[in-house]
């Protein structure tokens, strides 16, 4: 991905300095795996979140990114990606005369305080419609590489792109009507509601991935390649399978890892977000 030089984005809340060292829950990478496939396979990151909002973490205080990044690659990575996403959604939304809100990225490590709840790395990337920030522990990064065999910059930058897809779907109301439907539906009608969101955030990011190559000419060979299996290795049969031998359908709250990189790739082919109704689609 060609990012070096670009304009960074200013709406990025760094936390890191003052955020608590402890990294892992109950430490260790492997925990953050374990806790990761959890998370990716049956249960629902905001239902976590919620359910932690009573644990303790010490004050934090947070500053913007510091100007200078020259030694920060990793944080300089993650503004630029972020500066696309905004030119690529502001250009959407004033084509259907609305005005994009970007939201705020906030760079943590170990845990922080949301309007959500308490979030830990061990969660991995999330986004909180409550306070419309996407928060994530760059350990993350490492992680898709080393123990999901999804390596690359522009597997990253597709993290960051569906996240900032969730923010989408909050401003245009989809989140709240998808939660609306789930309080009123049994487990696997619920799962099924969280599956199409989920990917659509992954045509979203598609269609952001096509959209931001026209106007800044990101993408180098291999790129799209990188997101598909980023996409793939997250889907909830691969982890199901990877973590207990088998897997359950009913529990799927992602989708499989064939859906998942079908509906990016659908967003990537026709940069289009109207193209991106997981919803009415008779083969998700």
């Amino acid at each position: 991905m060609r990012w070096k030089g670009r304009r960074r984005s200013s709406n990025v809340e760094d936390r890191r300095a003052s955020g608590p060292r402890r990294g892992l829950v109950g430490g260790g990478i492997g925990t953050l795996v374990v806790i990761l496939i959890a998370a990716y396979t049956g249960l629902d990151p905001n239902l976590l979140l919620r359910g932690l909002e009573s644990a303790s973490v010490p004050g934090q205080s947070s500053q913007p990114l510091p100007e200078d990044l020259r030694d920060d690659p990793d944080a300089n990575f993650v503004a630029v990606v972020l500066a696309d996403t905004e030119d690529v959604w502001q250009q959407v939304f004033a084509a259907s005369n609305r005005r994009y809100e970007p939201p705020t990225l906030v760079l943590f490590r170990g845990s922080t305080r949301s309007a959500c709840g308490l979030g830990q790395a061990a969660m991995g990337p999330f986004y909180c419609p409550a306070d419309r920030k996407a928060y994530i522990d760059l350990v993350f990064f490492r992680e898709l590489s080393q123990r999901f065999g999804a390596p690359g910059d522009f597997a990253q930058a597709y993290v960051i792109a569906h996240e900032v897809a969730h923010h989408v779907q909050n401003l245009l109301g989809i989140s709240s009507e998808v939660r609306r439907q789930q309080q009123a539906a049994g487990r696997a009608a619920a799962n099924r509601l969280s599956v199409m969101l989920e990917l659509q955030a992954d045509c979203f990011a598609g269609a952001w991935a096509q959209r931001a190559d026209r106007m800044h000419d990101i993408l180098e060979a291999g790129d799209i390649e990188e997101a598909l299996n980023a996409a793939s290795a997250i889907g909830d049969d691969r982890l199901q399978r990877q973590s207990r031998g088998t897997v359950t359908p009913d529990s799927f709250t992602h989708g499989t890892s064939a859906q998942r990189a079908r509906w990016f790739r659908t967003g990537y082919e026709n940069g289009d977000p109207d193209r991106c109704d997981t919803f009415g689609s008779a083969s998700p």
